[in-house]
């Protein structure tokens, strides 16, 4: 079992920054991925960014050029998000997810506002 737990969201102003955290415990394992994803009110969750074992990235183009993902070690990554847009306003969740494991594991999700 992995445990993933998300932090850092909160209310910005449109044009700000905010960096989310997803920390994985439990039976981790050190060859993994970890995503972000977003879902907003009425819509669809959507993939965000994603980073594997060795520092690989995916980005959604919604959100290339400003917001980056990146590793802290093998069970922490973060998301750095720049120049915030209205449309960024969702709730974002972090995805655990290893070829050795039989699922993925994903935490409860934090909120990020974007509001004037």
């Amino acid at each position: 079992q992995v445990h993933v737990v998300e932090s850092g969201g909160g209310l910005v102003q449109p044009g700000g920054s905010l960096r989310l955290s997803c920390a994985a415990s439990g039976s981790t394992i050190s060859i993994n991925v970890m995503t972000w994803y977003r879902q907003a009110p009425g819509k669809e969750r959507e993939l965000v960014a994603s980073i594997g074992s060795v520092g690989s990235t995916t980005y959604a183009d919604a959100v290339k050029g400003r917001f980056t993902i990146s590793r802290e070690n093998a069970n922490r990554v973060y998301l750095q998000m720049n120049s915030l847009k209205f449309e960024d306003t969702a709730v974002y969740y972090c995805k655990y997810g290893a070829p050795r494991l039989l699922r993925d594991f994903w935490g409860q999700g934090t909120q990020v506002t974007v509001s004037s």
